[in-house]
C-alpha cells in the first residue's frame, strides 16, 4: 500500500493538496506541528473519502525532523510513492532586526528538511514504478527581496536544487517538479509579520489555496519540471529578468517596508 506524504499538511496548500488527493483515494501521511488539527484533518479525509491517512506533529524546525519522520514511516511499514515538501515560512523585515535562531529554523524548514526527506527517501522512491517528489518554492525565488531577504534566497535554493536533482533522475521512474507560487490566501503574511503596505499589495494578486494546490498536483502528475502560478506570477517573474536588478529590488524594498 502506497501514501503520499506531505509536510506543512494542516493549513494552506498543504491542507487543499491533501483534500484533492484524497478525493483521487490517495492514502496519506500528513505532516506539522499542530495535533489536533492534523487529527481533524485525518478524520475528515478517512470518513469523507475512505482512504487511509496517518499523521505527525513535529516542529521540522527541531533536530533530527526529517529522522523521525522516516523513521516513523519505517516503523509503521509505510511505503511512500510521493513526497510533498509543502512545509515553509518567511520572517519578514530588516535582516539583522532578527534573531539568528529566527534565521537558522526558517533555513531548517525550508531547505534542510526537504533535502533530507528526499535523500531519505529516494531509494525507496526509486523502486516504484512511478514515484513524485514535489517541492513547493515561491515567486520569490527569481530575485532578492529586501526585507524577506533570507526567505527570497531560501526559495531560490529549493527551485535550484530542484531542477539540478530533476535532471539527474531523468532516466529514473522518479520526477521532481517545483511550483513557485505567488501571493496566496494563506497564513503566511501574517506568520512572517508583513507590514499593512505589502499586505495589501499582496492581496491583489493573491490566489486562492485550493486553486495553487490544483495547479501544483496537475504540473506535478504531469512531470514538468517547474510551475509559476498564475499568469500575472508568469509576467512578474519574466519582467524581474527584463529589469535592472538595483530597481526591482528598490521597488520590493519599498513594498516590505525597507528603507
Amino acid at each position: 500500500m502506497h501514501y503520499t506524504l506531505i509536510t506543512g499538511a494542516s493549513k494552506g496548500i498543504g491542507k487543499e493538496m491533501a483534500q484533492q488527493l484524497a478525493a483521487k483515494k490517495q492514502n496519506l501521511l500528513l505532516v506539522a506541528r499542530t495535533a489536533s488539527l492534523l487529527e481533524t484533518l485525518a478524520i475528515q479525509l478517512q470518513q469523507e473519502f475512505g482512504v487511509k491517512v496517518d499523521y505527525l506533529a513535529i516542529d521540522l524546525a527541531g533536530i533530527g525532523a526529517a529522522q523521525t519522520i522516516f523513521g516513523w514511516c519505517q516503523a509503521n511499514g509505510y511505503q511512500i510513492n510521493t513526497l510533498i515538501n509543502n512545509a515553509g515560512y518567511g520572517n519578514g523585515g530588516s535582516f539583522d532586526q532578527i534573531a539568528t535562531k529566527q534565521h537558522t529554523d526558517m533555513m531548517q524548514v525550508n531547505m534542510n528538511v526537504p533535502v533530507e526527506l528526499i535523500s531519505l527517501f529516494l531509494p525507496q522512491l526509486k523502486q516504484q514504478q512511478r514515484a513524485f517528489i514535489l517541492n513547493i518554492a515561491s515567486s520569490a525565488a527569481y530575485q532578492a527581496v529586501p526585507g524577506l531577504s533570507l526567505y527570497a534566497a531560501s526559495k531560490s535554493f529549493v527551485l535550484s536544487f530542484s531542477r539540478g536533482l530533476q535532471y539527474e533522475l531523468r532516466n529514473t521512474s522518479v520526477t521532481v517538479t517545483t511550483v513557485c507560487p505567488g501571493g496566496t490566501d494563506t497564513d503566511f503574511a501574517n506568520r512572517a509579520q508583513l507590514g499593512p503596505k505589502a499586505v495589501k499589495a499582496g492581496e491583489k494578486l493573491n490566489m486562492q489555496a485550493d486553486e495553487v494546490a490544483k495547479l501544483a498536483l496537475d504540473a506535478m502528475y504531469a512531470g514538468k519540471t517547474e510551475l509559476i502560478t498564475g499568469f500575472l506570477n508568469k509576467l512578474g517573474a519574466a519582467m524581474v529578468w527584463l529589469m535592472p536588478k538595483k530597481l526591482v529590488e528598490k521597488t520590493a524594498a519599498g513594498i516590505y517596508g525597507i528603507d
